[in-house]
């Protein structure tokens, strides 16, 4: 798949998440590779309440984006994002949850189980 990102990070998030899907036979990574194989104005913007609203305690997601800072968040989750506000990984960490790169998520969940994609 030919990457449209020019920002070197991205691509070889890209590259590592087509790998993994591949190796793992885990479809989530290639999903989420799609997703930021695409325009950085088109990539998803989540705000923190919207993971609030979502998620149990102790669930992880994947943002294929941005996380922002709007609302409140009360439950420990993980969360993988390419990019945290300062904000938002502040108030993820003080409510007892992780701020994760995607990278790092593939490394920790190779095959994908228990993670959702938000967006």
């Amino acid at each position: 798949m030919k990457t449209c990102s020019k920002n070197i990070i991205t691509r070889e998030t890209i590259e590592k998440l087509n790998l993994a899907s591949i190796e793992n036979k885990a479809p989530i990574w290639k999903a989420v590779a799609g997703l930021l194989n695409r325009p950085s104005r088109r990539r998803h913007e989540v705000n923190i309440h919207v993971i609030e609203r979502n998620l149990e305690k102790g669930q992880v997601a994947v943002v294929p984006g941005v996380v922002l800072s709007s609302g409140e968040i009360t439950k420990p989750v993980t969360v993988a994002a390419m990019k945290f506000s300062g904000d938002a990984e502040k108030r993820i960490r003080d409510a007892g949850g992780a701020c994760l790169t995607i990278s790092e998520l593939v490394e920790k969940h190779p095959k994908g189980e228990r993670v959702r994609i938000l967006g």
